[in-house]
């Protein structure tokens, strides 16, 4: 196994130059870098990663090292990997294992090897991580640390593990920290869908009926900005609260059946499979626009676009798509239906990926300092770690915020005093 596979190591320079822009917005994970660095947590261990290779990765990969580790990363999506990230890390020594275009066969190659290292910890989104070692490499669990999970995707998929009695090492759901799914979910996504669509199509959001369907995190985020853009927005939901939170946020809800009449660009956000298929693709007006920003491209029926259509055309590099069905309909696709932020933009920004990767590093800590406590669960951080990474942040930015008195500390700790 060659210690690296990247689309092209010469494109290291310029990867050095845009990781060197992301840690200008990533002050809280530096911190946790110095502390690292400093310490040492995690001398003589070995983090096997399936995450998105970006800018901001590699701070984290950088930030891991520097606390001891031996790391060795592989792409978490065909499409998402930033090959000049890839390439700087390759030549920082950094075993990894990634290129965006990527085939299918490749990726699960490159899953396998980062699970030759025989990791200690793994970090993983989305899960396949987790699910390839559980899978075909049982007998290396029992060296196994913990894990830790990203998004959304992988903590379904693991806490069906875990209601199944599969699951044999814990796993910390990172994605459950306030820090990450209340801003990387809800900032991070909104920004970034929207900025996959805009460099995509470059289409005018402005006017346009967007359906956003889900209305978790990442569909309040969307919806958000796409409001902030002029767009008509329409939710779709199977939740009922959710649906109850989008109305009274100003938001027309209907079902996925009649909002594909009216919409013109379609973005899906749940985290389930085939939310567009073929009788919304029969609803939909010709020239329609999808776009996923949920982690696999089952989102989107792309099997039956992919059957159906009489031709399918590369209208542009950013990887946008038309299909020409039977019917004379044509239908645009951006990213090929993978994650769309990635496959056609840059990802999040790099100060919500700070928040983020400063839960992956602590929880990577958590998981050695508490090696000997933890059930084969998945565990959400303590509240104390959650606070200490907002407080990493706000030092950050340069802003200062109040502190409790004595007296007011008393105050909501006690029961007696009242009226």
């Amino acid at each position: 196994m060659d210690n690296y596979t990247v689309k092209d190591i010469s494109l290291a320079e310029k990867g050095f130059r845009n990781i060197e822009w992301a840690e200008q917005e990533m002050g809280a994970l530096l911190k946790v870098r110095k502390e690292f660095s400093s310490e040492k947590p995690l001398d003589g261990l070995r983090v096997g990663m399936a995450l998105h290779i970006t800018k901001e990765t590699a701070v984290l990969v950088e930030t891991l090292r520097a606390g001891g580790a031996d790391v060795a990363i592989c792409s978490c999506n065909p499409l998402s990997t930033q090959d000049d990230a890839a390439a700087a890390l390759a030549e920082k020594g950094v075993k990894v294992y990634g290129f965006k275009g990527e085939s299918i066969d490749e990726y699960y190659t490159f899953l396998r090897n980062v699970i030759s290292i025989q990791p200690h910890i793994t970090i993983d989104d989305g899960c396949d991580l987790v699910s390839e070692i559980h899978t075909n490499y049982p007998d290396m669990i029992d060296g196994i640390i913990g894990g830790c999970e990203e998004t959304t995707t992988g903590i379904i998929r693991l806490r069906a593990m875990e209601q199944d009695n599969a699951l044999k090492y814990p796993i910390v759901a990172v994605n459950d920290n306030m820090t990450k799914h209340l801003m990387d979910n809800y900032y991070g996504t909104g920004q970034s869908t929207m900025d996959g669509i805009l460099r995509a199509s470059n289409i005018l959001i402005a006017g346009k009926k967007v359906v956003v369907a889900g209305y978790g995190s990442c569909g309040k985020g969307v919806s958000m900005r796409a409001r902030g853009l002029g767009a008509n927005v329409i939710v779709t939901e199977v939740d009922p609260f959710r649906a109850l939170q989008a109305v009274m946020d100003g938001f027309r809800v209907m079902k996925m059946v009649d909002a594909a009449n009216e919409g013109d660009i379609f973005i899906t956000v749940t985290g389930d499979k085939h939310v567009l298929n073929e009788d919304v693709f029969a609803r939909m007006k010709s020239g329609a626009i999808c776009a996923n920003a949920g982690h696999f491209d089952n989102e989107i029926d792309m099997e039956y676009c992919s059957r159906e259509a009489e031709s399918v055309t590369r209208m542009r590099d950013s990887i946008f798509d038309k299909y020409e069905f039977k019917d004379g309909k044509t239908l645009f696709i951006a990213g090929e239906g993978r994650l769309v932020n990635l496959a056609c933009a840059e990802g999040h920004p790099s100060q919500v990926m700070s928040l983020s990767f400063c839960g992956q590093a602590l929880a990577v800590r958590y998981l050695v300092d508490n090696r000997d406590a933890l059930e084969n669960r998945v565990i959400t951080l303590p509240e104390e770690i959650d606070s200490r990474i907002a407080s990493l942040q706000i030092e950050a930015l340069g802003i200062e915020i109040d502190t409790l008195t004595q007296e007011q500390r008393k105050y909501l700790s006690s029961w007696s005093e009242g009226t």
